[in-house]
């Protein structure tokens, strides 16, 4: 049986602080266990970029703004309205009244502004790509230099009512708050748990006391306990504001093993999981698993590090282009329902380009432009390839498999690929965090419905990841982020992806649809197309 998207039936979320039921008074098993396929990266989504993380972070963590049930479309949450000047710089929130932390401490404008100016400022390690990934990439700066920053300050107007200054337009301000990583958290937590005091380095971060073991929101689920390579456990909030709902334990379970996923449903030690294997999909509903699945609004891609110096040759970026058959890589690995990408971002996302120009499979043509760049059989090509092992992500269900199917591809038109893999939170360091890496696959699921979402984030600046510095491309996107009108910045958008694709930052592959399997006892399910589920939204029927 599939169920459709969005399907649950508690879908809104309210302040009645009531509850679908109680698992001793009407026998459902309200403890609810899901396989997950890592740990979290931390317990701070502050300083977070992943899928898994964010799981997790959205049960315990809630944002000022939410998403529509079964969309990507901004919402409200903890901010009932808001209302945004004409000239776009400042925001004014009407806050819910009557919420508490988990520690007891009320949510009010002081927390929210306490929020804001924890972000704002970030200083060393906290303020990097590595650590401060969102911050960094949508808000540009912070205290220490404010010339470059998007957010100026936050002024309460009473308990209820708070304003955020922009020092420049950004049309994407209001939905970017539905991403967990600007979720709202305690500020007496934060301080008494120092969440800031982040050590290591770039490659290799660590975690503050908070972000270990003592994080506090306003979600319907608290933090109980986290055993590394295990599980993390999170217990009902009593004093949630809105629908409590069936659910008073969850156990996510580290299973980071597509097959080994399958089987603990198969054998009744877990719930549910995410990230189906292709082959797993029809075997699990043919067997009576209950199949969810999110529509794409997801990007896989093979990324160009420009800091090496082949892939700094533009006939280099195109030969590999040419190279890559997106069609057999799809029918090979990738769930039904992939759709095949020419662009950085899923067609559903405003900008998008159907004129634009292409690298259609041509291992003849790849040769050719090899052959101009000097790269022969007798003196070939030669790249590192990065790629994460042990984890599945939405936009990129099994690496190996993936780099498997395009290193065969790049070595058939003579480039030679050194495989150099990772676990994943160590992949995500070495690929973000610093410029020691080669070509590499990486993706995206899209967190709300905004173009500056995805190139945005991507190209708008230099970073780590790409490694190339272009000021005309940077300057595009930090223009269209800031227009209001939305015919205008379509407009922009269009001719942004035009300029991407004549760059060739690297390939994008795919647009996988991802899907999550369920045990029978699992009536509905919150499905999100930017994975927004929180569990006491879950309909259990035993």
């Amino acid at each position: 049986m599939t169920l459709a998207l969005g399907a649950c039936a508690q879908s809104e979320r309210d302040d009645t602080g009531g509850s679908n039921g109680d698992g001793g008074d009407s026998g459902i098993d309200s403890t609810f266990v899901f396989g997950a396929s890592s740990d979290p990266a931390t317990l701070d989504p502050a300083f977070a970029q992943d899928g898994e993380t964010f799981r997790v972070a959205r049960q315990i963590f809630e944002g000022l703004v939410g998403t529509k049930p079964g969309t990507a479309d901004a919402a409200p949450l903890l901010a009932e309205s808001w209302e945004t000047a004409e000239d776009g710089l400042s925001t004014t929130f009407k806050l819910k009244e009557g919420v508490k932390f988990h520690d007891g401490e009320p949510f009010n404008a002081e927390a929210v502004c306490a929020n804001f100016d924890r972000w704002y400022n970030w200083e060393g390690l906290a303020a990097s790509e590595a650590l401060g990934y969102y911050y960094n990439k949508l808000y540009k700066g912070y205290a220490s230099d404010p010339s470059t920053a998007v957010y100026e300050s936050c002024e309460p107007d009473g308990d209820y009512s708070v304003t955020v200054n922009l020092a420049k337009p950004f049309a994407g301000f209001v939905p970017s708050l539905s991403l967990p990583a600007f979720s709202m958290q305690s500020p007496k937590a934060l301080e008494e748990f120092g969440a800031d005091d982040v050590g290591g380095t770039a490659e290799a971060p660590t975690m503050s006391e908070y972000g270990k073991g003592h994080p506090v929101g306003t979600g319907p689920f608290k933090f109980e306990s986290w055993s590394p390579g295990e599980n993390v456990t999170l217990t009902a909030n009593e004093d949630y504001w809105g629908d409590k709902g069936q659910i008073e334990e969850i156990i996510f379970r580290v299973i980071d093993d597509p097959t080994a996923r399958r089987q603990a449903l198969e054998s009744g030690s877990i719930d549910g999981y995410d990230l189906v294997g292709p082959a797993d999909s029809k075997a699990l509903e043919d067997a009576g698993y209950k199949m969810v699945s999110r529509p794409p609004f997801t990007i896989l891609y093979l990324a160009f590090n420009q800091a090496i110096p082949e892939l700094q040759n533009p006939k280099v970026r195109e030969a590999i282009s040419y190279a890559i058959d997106k069609d057999a890589l799809i029918s090979q690995v990738l769930p039904e329902g992939t759709q095949k990408a020419t662009q950085f971002m899923p067609p559903v996302v405003n900008g998008y380009n159907e004129d634009i120009t292409t690298y259609d499979y041509d291992p003849e043509k790849a040769k050719a432009l090899l052959a101009e760049a000097g790269y022969t059989e007798a003196n070939p090509l030669k790249l590192d390839f990065n790629y994460p092992v042990n984890i599945s992500r939405p936009y990129m269900p099994d690496p190996e498999q993936i780099f498997t199917v395009l290193s065969t591809q790049l070595n058939e038109v003579g480039i030679q690929t050194t495989p150099i893999s990772n676990e994943w939170v160590d992949y995500l360091d070495l690929t973000t965090g610093t410029s020691n890496h080669g070509i590499h696959l990486l993706g995206w699921t899209g967190d709300y419905n905004d173009t500056d979402n995805f190139v945005g984030v991507f190209f708008g600046q230099k970073g780590n990841e790409w490694g190339f510095d272009n000021p005309e491309l940077f300057a595009a996107l930090d223009k269209a982020r800031g227009i209001a009108d939305l015919d205008e910045q379509t407009a922009l958008y269009k001719d942004i992806n035009e300029q991407v694709a004549l760059f060739i930052p690297g390939v994008p592959l795919a647009h996988p649809a991802p899907t999550l399997a369920f045990s029978d006892r699992v009536e509905s399910f919150p499905a999100s197309p930017v994975n927004d589920e929180v569990f006491n939204e879950i309909v259990l029927t035993k």
